[in-house]
């Protein structure tokens, strides 16, 4: 059995207002061209100090409601010391503690592996900064 490690990096632009990006898409293009049938694991890591990586239902809902969650947690108010950018923007830099920059998935047989309802998304709540790297990596 061949064993390698392949790795891409995504650009992603999330426009002016927070986002729930789905990524899920993404993974299974990269998976087709890389795992080609192995098994293994899909890393997907965001580089910034501002997002992070969730596994949840789309379109239904909840990515919305991860927002309203994460509003609840992590007022855009005044009470943050990380004080530059727009109003409130030191919560931003707090939501990797909560929703982490890095996910591992399995993937079998070169397909990624997710419950019925999962995607893979990129929740960004950093107005200030629209444009966005995610590196996929497999190994296998």
């Amino acid at each position: 059995m061949s064993h390698g490690f392949a790795t891409r990096i995504l650009d992603v632009t999330t426009g002016g207002s927070e986002t729930v990006y789905d990524l899920t898409g993404e993974c299974v293009a990269f998976l087709a061209e890389v795992a080609q049938g192995r098994g293994g694991l899909l890393n997907v890591f965001t580089p910034h100090a501002t997002t992070g990586v969730a596994l949840i239902e789309t379109g239904a809902g909840s990515d919305h409601d991860l927002l309203t969650a994460l509003h609840h947690l992590l007022p855009a108010d005044e009470r943050w010391q990380h004080r530059h950018g727009s109003r409130g923007h030191g919560r931003d830099h707090v939501l990797p503690a909560i929703v982490a920059p890095h996910a591992t998935l399995p993937v079998i047989d070169g397909e990624l592996v997710l419950g019925t309802w999962q995607s893979v998304c990129l929740v960004d709540t950093n107005k200030d900064n629209p444009d966005r790297q995610v590196r996929l990596s497999f190994l296998g």
